[in-house]
């Protein structure tokens, strides 16, 4: 089985990745490690602000990546922001049974009445260099991440009233 967790900055997918590993003892992979490794490795002249090319530049190697791990037999946790609305194009029929994808998104409500929470958890799993953060651009990302499942009929997870990511699929 391989799971594919995304969503916008700050919506809990590496909290959410960290949860499965511990319960299923998968192999876990987060894009943005893999995206930083080629960056400074020189192997692309993209920068962590390319975000749409990096979308398309990290894709072409994470469904050769999803492919082998189900040839192999093998399961795998894959979190990020950088995996497209339209992912399943990617992959046939027999591919496509052994994905799970699960998108997290928070309603503007829950980021209104829950943004000093959001910011305080933003260090739980991973440190992050900055938390900066802009209650508008945290809720027009969310807001992408809603309107991108819902053109794509993709299933989302919708983090309205409470955070539990315990009902969601754990």
């Amino acid at each position: 089985m391989i799971i594919l967790i995304t969503g916008a900055s700050h919506t809990g997918k590496t909290l959410l990745a960290q949860k499965l590993l511990e319960k299923y003892k998968y192999s876990y992979l987060s894009i943005d490690h893999l995206k930083m490794g080629l960056i400074r490795s020189g192997q692309t002249e993209l920068t962590p602000y390319d975000d749409d090319k990096l979308t398309a530049y990290l894709w072409d190697i994470l469904k050769e990546i999803i492919k082998t791990a189900i040839e192999n037999g093998q399961n795998l946790i894959i979190e990020g922001c950088y995996i497209p609305f339209d992912w399943q194009n990617s992959f046939d029929a027999d591919y496509l049974s052994q994905i799970k994808y699960i998108c997290l998104v928070m309603s503007e409500n829950y980021i209104n009445s829950h943004f000093n929470d959001i910011v305080s958890f933003g260090n739980v799993i991973e440190k992050r260099l900055s938390n900066d953060l802009d209650i508008e651009e945290i809720k027009q990302d969310n807001l992408e991440y809603f309107r991108g499942c819902i053109r794509y009929g993709l299933e989302y997870f919708l983090i309205e009233n409470e955070y539990d990511l315990e009902r969601c699929c754990i």
